[in-house]
């Protein structure tokens, strides 16, 4: 009877030893054939898009650039105009104070610190629209990466790329076959969702 059990144990062992093998052996054959499924038939699952052509090319990132450098060139009109309203005091008031046109000293001394704080104002507000213009470009950075990147999750649902590569002026890649590059799909799509979103 111990010999009967020491076959059957043998038996087992055997047979899960073989199940073990069938399951681990077939399992890379299986992501093999659903791998050569999603990609098209001798091109591999990867694709590529160039992000300064996105963006010359994506009207929300176009708008958006022209909106910052309007804020930009605002900006530098206001503060251009303050520092001439500045300048010609401070020439004023030291034409004034070479020709003894002040009433009293303290007269003197107290449009000197009116100006001093002005030219600080002018400094303070200067630092005011710098940090303003800069915390709307991160802002505006931030959105366009994440629409960017929200829309190739939506194109790669189903799994057609294992990659997706960013792409700078052929800085990364400097040569590929036709079919890697999925810029012109990118825009196009972009751009329709982008337009559809301002007519609603």
């Amino acid at each position: 009877m111990n010999k009967a059990q020491i076959v059957i144990n043998v038996v087992l062992v055997a047979a899960v030893a073989a199940l073990f093998v069938i399951v681990f052996s077939s399992k890379p054959e299986q992501k093999q054939v659903e791998v050569a499924a999603v990609a098209p038939e001798g091109q591999l699952p990867v694709a590529y898009v160039n992000l300064d052509s996105i963006l010359q090319g994506y009207t929300f990132a176009l708008e958006a650039q022209d909106k910052l450098m309007t804020r930009q060139e605002n900006a530098r009109m206001e503060l251009n105009q303050k520092a001439r309203t500045l300048q010609n005091e401070m020439v004023d008031f030291q034409k004034k104070l070479e020709n003894n046109a002040f009433l009293s000293r303290q007269r003197a001394e107290s449009e000197q610190q009116r100006i001093l704080k002005k030219q600080q104002d002018l400094e303070n507000r200067e630092a005011q629209l710098t940090q303003e213009i800069l915390q709307e470009n991160q802002q505006l950075q931030a959105q366009l990466a994440d629409t960017i990147l929200s829309y190739l999750k939506e194109l790669n649902a189903e799994g057609r790329y294992q990659m997706i590569f960013s792409n700078n002026a052929k800085d990364n890649i400097l040569l590929s076959v036709d079919g890697y590059d999925i810029t012109a799909e990118v825009v196009s799509a972009l751009n329709a969702r982008y337009s559809s979103k301002g007519k609603k």
